[in-house]
């Protein structure tokens, strides 16, 4: 167990920075305190575009009752907009695209992340939430796209 920790450690501290989110809304879903939180978060490579982001974050009641007390679930949904003029900077532009934004949703194996992803032939970019696990794969995604013709950043 040592060693799984040692090197899930070294994993995180080789992800590199991310963009930070800012709580614009919570949403109350149930009686014992299970939330649904919508997060604004802004491109940091590419200006002008803002993603929003909703999760659902369980309460104590429901940890305590569920048994699992240190995960959150890892689907999400996700909504990118033009926010502003957009201005593409250097930005990873190979098929498997870039991290924008990573959120722990466990103490070590689960996360939740915004990868970019820029179609140059479609001129758009694409922005895709998913959930990523050390132990397994996760099929829960959600996908928003922003479209760069008639802007700057269309080339």
């Amino acid at each position: 167990m040592t060693r799984m920790f040692r090197l899930a450690a070294l994993a995180l501290a080789l992800i590199p920075a991310t963009a930070h989110a800012e709580i614009v809304g919570k949403v109350g879903v149930d009686w014992v305190g299970n939330d649904v939180i919508v997060e604004a978060i802004p491109d940091p490579d590419v200006e002008g575009v803002t993603c929003h982001i909703a999760y659902f974050e369980r309460s104590v009641i429901d940890r305590l009752s569920q048994g699992n007390w240190f995960e959150d679930p890892s689907n999400a949904s996700i909504d990118c907009r033009q926010t502003g003029p957009i201005t593409l900077s250097d930005i990873d532009r190979s098929r498997g695209g870039e991290a924008v934004f990573r959120e722990s949703r466990s103490i070590i194996l689960k996360s939740l992340r915004i990868t970019r992803i820029y179609d140059e032939t479609n001129q758009v970019l694409i922005y895709l939430a998913h959930g990523s696990e050390l132990t397994q794969g996760s099929a829960k995604m959600s996908l928003s796209t922003i479209p760069l013709y008639d802007t700057e950043a269309a080339q």
